[in-house]
């Protein structure tokens, strides 16, 4: 009887930790994706201020260089399985 009792436990706390990583795995995604749509928007908002006013634009030092392999867009959506 014990032992039943004590696998019951084990598999509730199993079952509730698994409940929780697939919630935290789903908050990891949406961050994810929203940094990448800030980081996006950031880009093409600062282009477009430099097209506007380009002399403010080529005053003002970038604000963090790249490291030389760079860290390119890609959108989430795309890379989702589509079916």
């Amino acid at each position: 009887m014990l032992l039943w009792m004590a696998l019951a436990v084990a598999v509730a706390v199993a079952l509730a930790s698994w409940v929780r990583a697939a919630r935290l795995s789903r908050k990891l995604e949406a961050l994810t994706q929203s940094y990448w749509e800030l980081r996006y928007d950031f880009t093409r908002l600062r282009s477009q201020v430099a097209r506007l006013d380009p002399e403010t634009a080529a005053a003002e030092p970038p604000a963090a260089a790249e490291p030389a392999g760079g860290v390119t867009y890609i959108s989430l959506a795309s890379m989702k399985k589509k079916g």
